[in-house]
């Protein structure tokens, strides 16, 4: 989904400070989040990679950028209040995995993160698209931060978009550290139910990577015997069940095999996850880190989407009657494309360890000059109950799926 809005006000910026500790929000009743399930047993996730994986990775290689334009299109202009737009509490962070960046926080020498990547899904067409995403710190480290309209179907009012994997570090249709499979997803009630733009984010659970094809090779793992039962249940699972032929196999002797996946680990042991930051401030510098389609660069070269690509400036609020948004963050940058959506936005970026805190996602554009080019991008304002639904997700544990 791209939400391409015409007009937008930016307000004048308070600057602030990160919270040095994590800080708990001011004392609230916690906001419900809404749960989905993307793959619940193994066998489910199982017949996601293979999916994916089939006939050389045919459908990856096939997604274009989601790109569902939504009801509303513009972002109207108006006051906003200065200072932090909704704040419910003292600032906090979460540090990332590894512990507090260290290093230059400027953008002099851009060292992009390793935690990027692409969510991969059937669209309501049916067909495959991607949008940006990035881990994140959790207990178990296989938690996954993205736009929510890259997760809940806002175009059918359905559950949960279909077949929902993740690859950090794609690049070019490559998969460097494997491919992980959504397991739970978990957004505001208030994105699910009502589709308001102020709670379009989400945070997914994703079982252990399934480790990538080598160049030209097959895909790694082992074929394992099974049951007759055990076969039916894998060979007939879901819609796309014919994918999982090259993957199953009858024995004219009556045996029966599946292929196992080689586990690849935990998400956040092969790539690390970034922090978050909640309750800040407006006019805080972020890098912007996700896959924008759809433009030309500074060097007049077409951007396809097909590796990360990085802007940077100072954030401030913004609001959208039309998207009956009204606690946005906005931030300078020519990211366009519906492959943007669930850009990283990241503070206090260090380049020497990759490392910052996600204190926004991108969920829209907008073009704020009437110029006919893209040069902002919009988050949901991180507050304390973002914070509560980050901590519900961040403490549920999925594993291997090849156990």
């Amino acid at each position: 989904m791209h939400i391409r809005a015409k007009h937008l006000v930016l307000p004048v910026a308070a600057a602030g400070l990160l919270g040095s500790t994590l800080v708990a929000p001011a004392a609230s009743a916690a906001p419900e989040p809404a749960a989905a399930t993307l793959a619940g047993s193994g066998v489910a996730a199982w017949n996601v990679a293979t999916f994916w994986y089939a006939n050389n990775q045919a459908n990856l290689l096939a997604a274009t950028p989601y790109d569902v334009e939504p009801q509303a299109r513009h972002v109207s202009k108006g006051r906003f209040a200065v200072g932090a737009p909704g704040a419910d509490g003292e600032p906090g962070v979460v540090e990332p995995i590894g512990g507090k960046p260290g290093g230059s926080s400027d953008n002099e020498n851009v060292n992009l993160p390793k935690t990027t990547g692409k969510v991969f899904f059937l669209g309501t067409d049916g067909k495959p698209h991607w949008c940006s995403a990035t881990s994140l710190q959790s207990k178990y480290r296989n938690l996954v931060a993205t736009a929510g309209h890259c997760v809940y179907d806002t175009k059918s009012n359905a559950a949960a978009l279909n077949y929902w994997v993740f690859v950090p570090g794609n690049y070019k249709g490559k998969l460097p550290w494997g491919l992980y499979v959504g397991s739970q997803a978990f957004t505001h009630d208030k994105f699910d139910v009502y589709k308001e733009f102020d709670y379009d984010y989400a945070f997914v659970t994703v079982y252990n990577g399934l480790q990538a094809p080598p160049e030209g090779g097959a895909v790694p793992g082992e074929w394992t015997q099974v049951s007759k039962d055990e076969y039916d249940e894998y060979s007939s699972y879901g819609t796309y069940s014919f994918v999982a032929d090259q993957f199953t196999k009858a024995d004219p002797s009556g045996e029966y095999f599946v292929w196992k996946f080689a586990d690849a680990g935990r998400l956040g042991d092969n790539v690390g996850g970034q922090g978050l930051a909640y309750n800040q401030q407006p006019g805080k510098p972020v890098l912007v880190v996700g896959y924008p389609s759809g433009w030309a660069d500074t060097d007049g070269d077409a951007v396809t989407g097909d590796t990360e690509k990085w802007c940077y400036g100072a954030t401030s609020a913004a609001w959208s009657l039309d998207l009956q948004a009204a606690r946005l963050f906005a931030v300078p940058c020519p990211f366009t494309g519906g492959g943007a959506s669930g850009s990283a936005w990241l503070a206090g970026y260090s380049h020497l360890t990759r490392t910052g805190y996600l204190n926004g996602l991108t969920v829209a554009v907008s073009d704020t000059d009437d110029d006919e080019r893209i040069d902002t991008s919009l988050s949901p304002y991180f507050d304390g109950e973002l914070y509560d639904i980050y901590k519900q997700a961040a403490d549920q544990v999925s594993g291997s799926i090849t156990g």
